[in-house]
């Protein structure tokens, strides 16, 4: 089962690009390059971030639907993985842009991506889910391609815990110890959230369908904080779920900035002051302020950016080190990249 948008969305046109309906007359609007628009309202939101027009150099390189991206903030690598025929399923480039290679080995259709990126290894994570004889797993390769880890039972979906199996894994998120924290269930038989140890062993598990606390409808997303969090966008359910990292409890959900659609993204900026959320079928990004410490409180939106009809911004990640935010867009078919307001970088191609 997909929502609406997530498969078969078509590439938008160059020249039917339009404003977001309902766009007000207190918005700064923008033609961007590859054609798209987007609105930052400036009277009633702060601005964080902006289109870096540069970024790729050359977006000849996506040939595909692309679905995600991950960074290696240590190593100032870009990671996009793609669906389609006959084409490179992950692509690289560096942070500036510039395309280095490309790998599809054992890769059937990847979903989620994650880089985990220390001074002694650089591992690149993806879900699969898939229907030949890679898909349903949770790989670990290195940054040339090559086949380190497969979790899951490979060309079998499945919801055993002794083996481990999967069902359309969405994605992952490994912390800075290798504790891996994987919410499988993009449609089908799972709706769960699965913590593993950094040798693979179960250490708690979320893992029923429904509406209520610690239940999921289509978890798609998953990311920490700083102080112990563990956040999910349980996308069907039109909410963000947070547990505790070590026990696994649950401390609460926000719903309140979901009423129109739920998130399908979710990741926080380097400071930890904000979480960035994309809303796939709105083709609409949000900035929210982060709880402090203790109680998560309620759901506050700090910024928007609206993008153009039928982007529809899939997955997306946070560079660490630098904040730029990078947003795989299924239905544009190409990767954008928003840099804090008041980095380096030149505004809008200057």
């Amino acid at each position: 089962m997909r929502l609406k948008g997530e498969g078969g969305a078509e590439r938008c046109s160059p020249r039917g690009t339009k404003p977001a309906p309902g766009l007000s007359s207190g918005s700064l609007v923008f033609s961007v390059s590859r054609t798209f628009a987007f609105y930052i309202p400036w009277r009633k939101e702060d601005v964080l971030f902006r289109l870096d027009l540069d970024w790729p150099k050359y977006s000849e390189y996506f040939t595909g639907s692309t679905f995600s991206v991950a960074v290696d903030s240590l190593n100032g690598l870009v990671y996009v993985a793609q669906r389609g025929d006959d084409i490179p399923k992950v692509l690289v480039f560096t942070e500036d842009g510039y395309f280095l290679r490309a790998w599809n080995y054992t890769v059937d259709t990847p979903h989620g991506m994650f880089v985990s990126s220390t001074p002694y290894e650089q591992s690149v994570w993806i879900t699969d889910v898939g229907s030949g004889s890679y898909g349903h797993t949770v790989k670990k390769y290195n940054p040339l391609g090559d086949l380190v880890q497969v979790l899951g039972t490979p060309g079998k979906k499945g919801t055993g815990l002794n083996p481990l199996q999967f069902d359309n894994p969405a994605e992952l998120y490994v912390d800075d110890v290798g504790e891996i924290y994987i919410v499988d269930g993009d449609g089908g038989l799972n709706n769960r959230l699965v913590k593993l140890s950094q040798d693979f062993m179960i250490l708690w598990l979320h893992g029923e369908s429904g509406t209520g606390p610690a239940k999921f409808s289509i978890p798609h997303s998953v990311t920490l904080d700083s102080l112990g969090r563990v956040w999910v966008a349980d996308r069907g359910n039109k909410r963000l779920q947070v547990f505790d990292k070590d026990t696994g409890e649950w401390l609460g959900a926000w719903d309140s900035c979901f009423t129109e659609e739920g998130p399908s993204a979710v990741r926080f900026t380097p400071d930890g002051q904000y979480l960035v959320v994309a809303q796939l079928n709105l083709s609409r990004l949000l900035v929210l302020a982060a709880p402090p410490s203790g109680s998560i409180g309620e759901c506050s939106v700090v910024s928007t950016i609206q993008l153009a009809d039928q982007v529809l911004p899939h997955l997306l990640e946070v560079d660490r080190k630098t904040g730029a935010v990078y947003v795989a867009e299924i239905g544009a078919k190409q990767v954008q990249k928003y840099v804090p307001w008041h980095s380096h970088t030149p505004a809008f191609g200057a």
